[in-house]
């Protein structure tokens, strides 16, 4: 039977190599999170509002733009209809900058993540 490399051998963990394998994983991880550019644990708030003016969605990870009103509104300078919605996101913890709406005449409902 062969051993694993950190295996220990003491009276109470006999060929038991969790305490390495833990460092191991937790080291891991550490380099994953600095590749991606993620912080374990950290917040992100969640935010909704009803619009029918003009407006900016401001820099955040991710957003949405619902047209629930009857008439077409514009994102970005682009005309969207009643009944679409526009979806964005943000990968690997990077952000967006903030894009404008005009939802007059119409509502918007937008969603995003700060």
């Amino acid at each position: 039977m062969s051993n694993s490399i950190g295996d220990l051998k003491n009276s109470g963990l006999q060929g038991n190599n969790w305490p390495w394998q833990y460092k191991m994983l937790f080291g891991l991880q550490a380099i994953l999170n600095a590749f991606t550019g993620v912080t374990p644990g950290a917040v992100r708030t969640p935010h909704i509002l009803n619009a029918n003016t003009t407006g900016t969605v401001p820099p955040c990870y991710s957003f949405s733009i619902a047209n629930v009103g009857a008439a077409i509104g514009t994102v970005g300078g682009q005309n969207l209809p009643a009944g679409a919605t526009v979806n964005f996101s943000a990968e690997l913890n990077n952000t967006l900058n903030g894009i404008a709406y005009n939802a007059t005449g119409t509502t918007f409902l937008i969603t995003w993540v700060s």
